[in-house]
């Protein structure tokens, strides 16, 4: 049977990309890889696609996901001893703007995981926005931080109006895209949005958001498909450029 893998053309790979900043492949500590077999697999299979390093971004949502520092280093250490040192660079965590995330940085406002630079990855829940989200962005960056809006393409309240993202670049904030988005493997919504923010160049920075075996072959697939990478020509995107290092 005739498919797309019999075609003698591929597109790029993602070593344009170098790092990824933004995914949930340590193991067994949120919606992610339940074990670490699952996470070495999905790592070697996403080097293969041409990724050099990966810095680790498990959720903390107080409610749901209540990792620490300590949650999350040792399930890195885990992952580390498996042979794969070259690629797992480092680690943060994916914090969800919430009143309990309010209330942790206003008593320990030093005590952030960040990705290299003082880079702190924010979200929000899909449905509704954070009342705190400013706030947040704002208190982040008088602590000397620079906050990264994780995946805004997904937000259901910004797919309605899109130019309502534009503000997070005002105040600061950088924006990350998931790729998966623009793969159209959410909906069309999600890709209709990424198009958007990429052809009016507001997009700094790319992750995966990989969580499982599913989200990597939609990648393998997705760049079989189509060049993803001209999608980007009107952005500057700083991955390499601030991720480069070998540890956090």
């Amino acid at each position: 049977m005739w498919t797309i893998f019999n075609r003698k053309r591929q597109y790029p790979d993602l070593q344009w990309m170098y790092a990824d900043i933004h995914s949930h492949i340590l193991p067994g500590i949120d919606d992610g890889c339940e074990n670490v077999e699952q996470s070495v697999a999905l790592l070697q299979r996403l080097e293969a696609l041409g990724l050099k390093k990966f810095y680790f971004t498990p959720h903390i949502i107080q409610d749901m996901y209540p990792n620490t520092s300590e949650t999350i280093s040792n399930a890195f250490d885990r992952l580390r001893q498996k042979g794969v040192e070259q690629l797992a660079a480092g680690y943060a965590a994916e914090y969800m703007v919430d009143t309990a995330f309010d209330q942790h940085f206003a008593v320990n406002p030093r005590n952030l995981l960040c990705l290299p630079g003082g880079h702190v990855l924010i979200e929000m829940s899909y449905m509704e926005e954070s009342k705190l989200i400013e706030k947040i962005a704002f208190d982040l960056q008088m602590e000397g931080y620079i906050p990264i809006l994780a995946h805004p393409e997904r937000y259901l309240f910004y797919q309605r109006d899109p130019k309502k993202i534009e503000r997070f670049q005002d105040i600061g904030c950088l924006l990350q895209l998931n790729l998966l988005s623009l793969m159209g493997y959410y909906g069309r919504n999600e890709r209709r949005v990424a198009k958007y923010l990429l052809e009016n160049g507001m997009i700094s920075l790319v992750g995966t958001d990989v969580h499982h075996e599913r989200h990597v072959r939609a990648l393998e697939i997705g760049i079989l498909q189509e060049d993803v990478r001209a999608y980007f020509k009107h952005c500057t995107i700083l991955n390499e450029e601030l991720f480069s290092g070998v540890t956090t």
